[in-house]
Order: C-alpha cells, then sequence, then structure tokens
C-alpha cells in the first residue's frame, strides 16, 4: 500500500478538492482528510488498472508497477485495502465537518468509482479495444473513466466547504473539460515520448489497439480538442 500511494505523482486529485474547498470559503485543514483519501482512493485505481487482466502495464510513476514487485494476489489486496482506508480515514479524521456534509461526499466518492462510474469506464474501455469505436464511445469512456472522480474531487471540496447546489454544477462542469483534456492529452503523449519522460509505458495504447483521441481522430486534431477543452475548462 505504502509502495503505490508514496510512490510519487502529481498529487492533482487532492488539490483540487483542497482548491475547490477554498473557493467557497472553506479552510484547507477541513479538505485535507478527504483529499488524502482522494489519492488513496485514486492510487488503488491505479494499482488494479495495472493488472495484466486490465492495461497490462509494468512501470507506474517511473517504478515497476505493484503486481510486479509484489505479486497480483498482494496488489489485488493493497488496491481493495487502499479502498477501504479511504472511506475509514474520512470517518475518522473528517471530524470538524458536519455528519450531513460527509454523508454527501460518501455518496459523490462512492459514485464516482462504481458502476455508474469508474468501473464503467474501465469496462468499455476493455470491451472496445481492437474495435473501431465513434468519438460519442470514447468520450462515454474516458468521462468515466477519468473525468467522474475529477469530478468528485472538486464537487467534494465545494460541499465541505460549505458551498451550494450552483457551485456544485459548476465546478462539476470544469472538473470533465479537465478529465477530457488529461486523456487527450495523455493519449498524445503516449505516441510522442519515450517512457523515461512518462514514468509510464510508452506506445503501449498502439501495440494493444486500444481507442485513443489520436487514433479516432488523428494527432493534429487531437491536439487542437485539446485546446479546445482546456479553453472550456477556463471559461
Amino acid at each position: 500500500m505504502r509502495y503505490s500511494l508514496l510512490a510519487g505523482g502529481k498529487r492533482v486529485r487532492p488539490i483540487l478538492c483542497i482548491a475547490s474547498c477554498e473557493l467557497v470559503g472553506g479552510d484547507e485543514s477541513l479538505a485535507m482528510p478527504i483529499a488524502c483519501a482522494i489519492e488513496m482512493i485514486h492510487t488503488a485505481s491505479l494499482i488494479h488498472d495495472d493488472f495484466p487482466c486490465m492495461d497490462n502495464d509494468d512501470l507506474r510513476r517511473g517504478k515497476p508497477t505493484n503486481h510486479k514487485v509484489f505479486g497480483e494476489s498482494t496488489a489485488v489486496l493493497a488496491g481493495d485495502a487502499l479502498l477501504s482506508l479511504a472511506f475509514e480515514y474520512i470517518a475518522c479524521k473528517a471530524n470538524n465537518v458536519s455528519p450531513d456534509r460527509l454523508v454527501r461526499v460518501f455518496a459523490e466518492l462512492s459514485s464516482a468509482i462504481g458502476s455508474k462510474g469508474l468501473v464503467a469506464g474501465q469496462l468499455v474501455d476493455i470491451e472496445s479495444e481492437g474495435k473501431v469505436v465513434s468519438l460519442k464511445e470514447l468520450e462515454f469512456i474516458h468521462v468515466h473513466k477519468t473525468a467522474k472522480l475529477l469530478e468528485a474531487c472538486v464537487v467534494c471540496g465545494v460541499i465541505i466547504g460549505g458551498g451550494n447546489d450552483n457551485n456544485n454544477e459548476k465546478v462539476r462542469i470544469y472538473a470533465r473539460f479537465i478529465g477530457l483534456l488529461f486523456q487527450v492529452v495523455d493519449d498524445i503523449l503516449d505516441v510522442t515520448k519515450s517512457s523515461m519522460e512518462l514514468g509510464k509505458t510508452a506506445g503501449k495504447d498502439l501495440v494493444s489497439n486500444k481507442a485513443t483521441y489520436p487514433k479516432v481522430m488523428g494527432i493534429d486534431e487531437a491536439k487542437n480538442f485539446a485546446y479546445h477543452l482546456m479553453n472550456q475548462a477556463v471559461q
């Protein structure tokens, strides 16, 4: 658990949680337990995502993936344990947050990583390998696989900070744009950068014949789409 959780990474998701809490007048200390839990959830998803039966990767954050170091059985359990610890951590550490807000946080996070969120995106992603997919189908994959958890990060921050439904909706739309943006850029980098630069295996999408934005749109159009998504997020 410690090997993957403390391996590095950009910590974008917890930062977004804290920033959105502060955006509506909340204090960083209120959001910190939720931010830490979100990093545990994200790391758990990465451990499982790297399995041979999923995305089959040997490198993550510049280090061998969890199952390569500890074996698949231990890696499965490490991911499960991190997921459980995340919710336990919020329940035990978010002492200064009202119970009604915590219940909303639990609901938001659970939805983001369950059958209507990350799991749905991952399943369609796996089933789409080697197939011709439309731009709409590709968007479904990445809205669910990537953007849903980012949405939960900012919405949970707003909830903890005392924001209203209008605030929630605005940050949710923002997070959806940056979620898609992240994936478009990730797909582009997969075909333009080395494994050393990325900290994970480069060119893997091409080898596994995955549906990607450069494959569906072409690399130049994918770059234009990335700029469009960035501008929409800023707006």
